[in-house]
Formats: structure tokens, sequence, C-alpha cells
């Protein structure tokens, strides 16, 4: 396992859009964490993708009501953003080297320390799935579970390490420009919402492009080495020992790679959700397909929606409220089906993967 260094404490406290934003320094530099919620409630520890924060990534699905109703009333959120995305992030010296994506795992364990936060649940979109998965492998006894959106979990193709690499070019010479916009709304949404020649794009496709010309072009630069650096994680996946959810939208890059890490996982404790017309960040696209799945993937730890129950969800979540049966994708409502996955060509065999379509 892991071990955290450094102290850590908190510099500044804001208020922001009714949660409170702590700026915490790690033994890996200054982190912001957005707290949502009642502290007494267990914890839900949210990590963006690349240029996103916790308002470009995740207020969709919070503005969602019936997610929200389900998220907000069992859990406190914690929202980390990647060094330097939050809102009003100052650049990054030039002078501080990159961290590795361990040092990101790591960090979010001093962030836990610091909340004194024994175990929790995680969600994160694309690479941020890819931080907190590495985050359960090195700190398992630390994650109870793992609802993940878009993951990664292979080191970079060498298409897309040069992708990045000229994308990480663009940004150190010209900031966040067109073409870099452009191509990160293309890793975020689907065609049909980035729009057209003759359809105009959607509302979160301008409110993204808003937002990210207010990231700092250098932060951003640092979050993509990180993970342009990243290693293959999937001989580990197996010996996770918490349940795993996974959506990936049916139009994302990644979507060969959610199918690979759905692949490696235990079946006994893992289900795959695939969201038709969607891009990457489904909790932004399309939140409400991920209602029913994480309803059912919740509930075998005891929680539900308030209007299920007229008692305090006060779950611990350990493992002692988890059903004997534990997550399989028939406990879980979700269908069997075969489907090809494309983890190498001498594998030529059908898997079986829990899938629900969304369309």
């Amino acid at each position: 396992m892991g071990e955290s260094s450094g102290s850590v404490s908190v510099d500044i406290e804001t208020i922001s859009l009714g949660g409170k934003e702590h700026i915490i320094q790690t033994g890996h530099g200054s982190v912001s964490v957005a707290v949502f919620g009642d502290l007494d409630k267990p914890a839900l520890v949210t990590y963006p993708d690349i240029a996103l924060n916790h308002m470009s990534c995740f207020q969709g699905l919070f503005f969602c009501p019936e997610a929200a109703s389900l998220l907000l009333h069992n859990f406190c959120i914690y929202h980390i953003n990647p060094p330097g995305h939050e809102l009003g992030a100052a650049p990054i010296s030039s002078d501080v080297p990159a961290p590795s994506v361990d040092d990101l795992a790591d960090q979010i364990a001093e962030v836990l320390d610091f909340f004194g936060l024994s175990a929790v649940m995680c969600l994160g979109v694309a690479a941020g799935a890819y931080i907190l998965t590495l985050f359960a492998m090195r700190y398992r006894e630390r994650v109870i579970g793992l609802m993940l959106v878009s993951p990664l979990c292979k080191a970079p193709s060498w298409t897309e390490w040069l992708y990045n690499k000229v994308m990480s070019n663009l940004l150190y010479f010209y900031g966040m420009c067109g073409v870099v916009k452009e191509g990160l709304l293309q890793r975020y949404f689907s065609k049909e919402v980035r729009g057209s020649v003759h359809v105009h794009e959607s509302d979160i496709v301008q409110a993204c492009r808003r937002l990210l010309d207010e990231r700092q072009s250098t932060n951003v630069l640092r979050f993509l080495q990180s993970i342009n650096g990243r290693r293959d994680l999937s001989e580990g996946l197996k010996k996770l020992q918490c349940r795993t959810l996974i959506f990936v939208g049916e139009n994302s890059p990644f979507h060969a790679e959610a199918l690979h890490m759905t692949s490696k996982l235990d079946r006994r404790y893992s289900a795959l959700v695939e969201v038709q017309a969607c891009g990457s960040v489904v909790t932004e696209e399309q939140p409400h397909a991920m209602l029913i799945p994480m309803e059912y993937f919740l509930m075998n730890y005891g929680l539900y929606r308030p209007c299920q129950f007229t008692g305090s969800p006060r779950s611990p979540l350990s493992p002692s409220c988890i059903s004997p049966e534990l997550l399989s994708p028939e406990s879980m409502g979700l269908k069997l089906k075969p489907i090809k996955t494309r983890v190498s060509r001498s594998l030529n065999k059908n898997i079986f993967l829990g899938e629900c379509r969304y369309k």
C-alpha cells in the first residue's frame, strides 16, 4: 500500500455555491476540495477529467433532481479538483515538476486523513476514474465502492501519447487556444451535442467552453502530463476488494478501454452500463441514465432514495451492510448479454458482461 507523505493543512476556506471549499496543503502540493452536505453522513469522493473541475464535470448529475436526492440524501460529497483546476486558481510554478499519477493517488489519501475519513465511495470520470482506481489499488481498505465513468485503465497507446504531446505543446506555447478547446470537447461529448455546421451546439457544450476559458493552461498541462505518463493497471484489477459500477458513453473515445477494464474485473463485483448516443462525460451529457443503475448499486450498501424509506441514512458502508449475493449484473437488474471485447486478437471468444443500454 502507498504511504502518504508531508503535512496537511487548510490555507483557505471559502463558500462555493452552497458548499465549503477547502484549499489543503499536502505533501504533493495544494488541492481544492469542495464539500457539500452533512459531514456525519458517509463520504462520496469525486474526481473529474482533464481540464474539468467539480462544476464542469458533475453539476449536470447533481442538477438532476432524482440523482441529487439519491446522492445528497445518503452522502456528504467531497469534490476533489485536480491541482490548479478550481475556479480562480493561480498558475502553478513551472519550477515545480508535474506530479505522477501515484502522487495524485497519495494526495487523495492525505485529503481523507485531513477530513478524518477512513473509507469512502468514489465517483470519477475518465482521467479522474483512473486516479481513483489507482487510489483503490494502493489503499484498498479505504475504498468501499467505485463508480467510474468512461474510465481509463491502460497505459496510453502510441496514438494517444502522441496526441497528448501535441496538446501539451499547444498548451505550453498558445495556452487554452481554440484547437485545444475543440480537442477537449471532442474528448468529453458526442457529436450530437457538439453540433455541426447545420446544428448549433448544445447548452452544456457552450457552458463547458466558457469554463475551459477560465482554466490556467499551465495547470491543465501538468495534469495532462501526469495522465500521459500513466501505467497499465489491468493486471491488478481482479485484486480490487470493492464493487465497481462502470458507465461508458457509446461514442466515448474510451469505449473500448471501458470494455477492456470490465473484462479484467471480477464479474461477481462489477457491472457495465453502456449509454447510447453519449460521449465520455455521461455526468453532464446524460446524467439521467445513471440514476437507476446507481440506485441498484447503492441498495447493496443499504442506501436508498429518500422516498423509499423513513429512517436516517446513517449506513457506515461497511462490509457487514453488504448482502450475501454481492454485486452481480443480475442483482442490479441488468441483463446479461454476450458482447465481443477488443482485449486482444488472440482472445476470440465472447465474454459475458452486465450491460444496460440507454437510448
